[in-house]
């Protein structure tokens, strides 16, 4: 039987400290021994051994499985508009920012998000990373015109359930984790959207966001099988790779995506769904993100559909402590991206969200990347930390916690600059 998350929630309401009772695994020999699903055997259970298989028979599958059972289906696009709120120069002349309204369906009355783009100065188009923040743009500097957040906002205590208001204290809080002078020094632009004007990260059954949007007439939320809120994320950031791609500016053809944690998982979702995503990043995703579900390690697929029951589709409820029953694993996530470069990063101290499970869906989704004609993860074995891998699949285990640094931001641009030819 398929629960509805709204089910499911009440049930886990009604039995208290349940969630406090899911057992976390972090001793390696206490994992349970499984067999991961081979990216390469298709539902007929034949061999794909070329790439015209892999784009038109095992590719489809894989995606359909993911969006019916993991992340959920999203509808089809609607054209997107745009108005330039300011344009004007930053960091004494080194690049520009523009503030700009997205209409995400067109509709000025309907679902919108304002999109922050720093461009550095250049005589050509330069190479673009798209991320979504998690505590609104005025949180990424303490530029005093960038205007507060004015939808709901996370706060430290992560209830998710109050409607959080932005204060002028919370102003370039998040400043750490986005250096943009030195994204800017390196050659590359930045556009950032506040990812609760797209999906306010909290379970209301999808009153709220996109999804209100799209919603079918007598329906009161989403089917099990259609998107939760990391899909809708990567909707999000879909639209704004459609205002990129209007972009004079910008270089269409290279275009990265990057997330951390939960907008990690997003931003791999973002890259499977999207082609026109050249390069993929996730930092620290875990549990459905890059970690592999079946090892159990960490964050379970039941602890994170306990605490975040709307973050993928109802059908994924149904995984449980039930992971060996999912027809996919993350590392077929990663090779949903092929041929394209994907980076994934973890932190040593990150345990929650499983570096070695991370690491792994890197390493089982390389024979996918060598049938289209790639490398794939350069080494077989976890590297030392600090130690960036930059082949086709990258990897980079760092010391330190759930974050994202400045050394981050230097891989990221150091790997993007391998794969994507740098300036």
């Amino acid at each position: 039987m398929r629960l509805s998350s709204s089910l499911f929630f009440a049930l886990i309401l009604a039995m208290p400290l349940y969630g406090q009772d899911i057992k976390v695994l972090y001793d390696e020999a206490e994992l349970p021994q499984f067999t991961l699903p081979d990216p390469l055997i298709a539902k007929d259970g034949t061999k794909i051994t070329t790439a015209e298989a892999w784009e038109k028979v095992r590719r489809p599958e894989l995606l359909e499985l993911f969006e019916t059972e993991v992340y959920g289906k999203a509808p089809a696009p609607l054209p997107i508009s745009s108005r330039l709120l300011e344009e004007r120069e930053v960091f004494g002349g080194k690049g520009t920012l523009r503030r700009v309204q997205l209409f995400l369906t067109g509709k000025e009355d309907g679902p919108q998000a304002e999109l922050l783009l720093y461009l550095p100065k250049s005589d050509k188009p330069v190479p673009v990373v798209a991320a979504l923040n998690f505590k609104g743009n005025h949180t990424l500097s303490d530029d005093p015109a960038i205007p507060l957040a004015n939808a709901w906002v996370r706060n430290n205590a992560e209830d998710g359930v109050k409607n959080h208001k932005a204060s002028e204290e919370s102003r370039g809080a998040a400043k750490s984790r986005w250096p943009i002078e030195r994204i800017l020094d390196r050659g590359y632009g930045l556009a950032t959207v506040y990812y609760g004007d797209i999906d306010p990260d909290f379970d209301d059954d999808f009153q709220n966001g996109i999804h209100g949007a799209f919603q079918k007439e007598g329906e009161a939320k989403p089917a099990a099988d259609e998107w939760g809120s990391i899909a809708g994320w990567a909707f999000g950031l879909s639209r704004i790779a459609d205002f990129l791609q209007q972009q004079d500016a910008v270089d269409h053809d290279r275009l990265i995506v990057m997330g951390h944690s939960r907008l990690g998982k997003t931003s791999l979702w973002a890259g499977a769904t999207d082609p026109r995503f050249a390069l993929v990043i996730s930092n620290n995703s875990g549990c459905g993100g890059a970690a592999l579900s079946r090892r159990r390690f960490g964050e379970s697929v039941r602890r994170i559909n306990t605490s975040f029951p709307h973050w993928f589709c109802d059908n994924f409820l149904e995984y449980n402590d039930n992971e060996d029953a999912c027809p996919v694993d993350q590392h077929e996530l990663i090779a949903l991206i092929a041929p394209r470069p994907v980076l994934i990063c973890s932190a040593e101290d990150d345990r929650w969200a499983d570096p070695h499970g991370e690491f792994l869906s890197g390493l089982y989704a390389d024979p996918v990347y060598r049938l289209l004609g790639t490398d794939g993860l350069a080494v077989d074995e976890m590297p030392p930390l600090d130690k960036l891998i930059d082949s086709r699949i990258g990897y980079r285990i760092r010391p330190g916690k759930h974050d994202v640094t400045p050394s981050d931001w230097e891989a990221y641009l150091d790997f993007a600059d391998k794969q994507l030819g740098g300036k």
